[in-house]
């Protein structure tokens, strides 16, 4: 069974809510083993959601941990939704375990935050301007042409989650190199540009631009900041993904996203205010790319 909600992210929830269980039973891993029979390494996965959850399992944690009534049916209906399977499974084959599991938390985001010196974010490429990055892994890398058009296809479905009905809100600040940066032929460029602008004035979309003539002291690579739900829903901790060229790297301890979002913060202080920034933006794509 497929799902349009993130597997993912409801094991990351139920292993947190395992976690916090066991914490205010102040149970050791150790001792939960001992009377489950299981492994204090069992206890760890599931806590940490590497691998699957099996509702059974959950079933007997919560009878240990004496959850019952709405509780215990709320967090088995969560134990269950983790076993589906999200529509990019459909597309594992193409992609790279590290982007299927980015696409997953992307899924189940409330917010993105995203710093880009090399491209337009994936949630805001036109078609085309898409086919051209991917064209350019693909000289490392080659695939099959249905293979290429499958990738493309999954950044158009992708960005459903900014008019889903509870879109997401994604605040976005590029470097301007990134205007500047050719992608295929001009009409693409121009094409690209003009989308960024319309798409920077939907409510739940903010673009900045960090110009060439500003003052610029912090150098950090392209970073994206996942947040989980606002105040006391917020159940997960923020993970940030650094992409790499084979790859996507995560963090999501407290100092190291902290760090991330302070960057992000001081990236956004020095960048135009959104309509200078869709401003520019028109700028560029009339003298570069008309």
């Amino acid at each position: 069974m497929t799902s349009p909600s993130s597997p993912e992210v409801q094991r990351r929830r139920l292993a947190a809510e395992l976690r916090r269980l066991r914490g205010e039973r102040r149970k050791t891993a150790d001792e939960v083993g001992r009377v489950l029979g299981w492994s204090k390494a069992k206890i760890s996965r599931y806590e940490l959601a590497r691998g699957g959850l099996k509702p059974a399992d959950v079933a007997r944690l919560l009878e240990f941990y004496g959850v019952e009534g709405a509780d215990r049916d709320q967090l088995l209906a969560l134990a269950e939704a983790a076993t589906h399977k999200g529509w990019w499974e459909g597309y594992s084959d193409i992609l790279t375990e590290g982007h299927v599991a980015f696409i997953s938390l992307e899924a189940e985001a409330t917010s993105l935050r995203e710093w880009q010196i090399n491209v337009v974010p994936g949630l805001l490429q036109t078609e085309q301007y898409s086919r051209e990055v991917l064209s350019g892994y693909s000289k490392l890398r080659p695939v099959p042409p249905m293979a290429s058009r499958r990738r493309v296809e999954t950044r158009r479905i992708r960005q459903q989650i900014l008019t889903r009905d509870d879109p997401l809100k994604l605040e976005a600040v590029l470097d301007e190199s990134v205007l500047h940066r050719q992608r295929g032929d001009r009409p693409v460029m121009h094409a690209q540009l003009l989308h960024l602008a319309d798409v920077s004035e939907q409510p739940n979309v903010t673009i900045r631009i960090l110009p060439f003539d500003k003052n610029h002291g912090l150098a950090v690579d392209s970073f994206a900041i996942l947040k989980f739900g606002q105040g006391e829903e917020e159940v997960l901790r923020d993970v940030v993904s650094i992409e790499h060229l084979s790859n996507e790297l995560y963090f999501e301890g407290e100092n190291d996203t902290f760090m991330f979002i302070l960057a992000f913060d001081l990236l956004k202080g020095e960048s135009l205010a959104p309509e200078e920034s869709r401003e520019l933006i028109l700028d560029i794509a009339a003298r570069a790319w008309s």
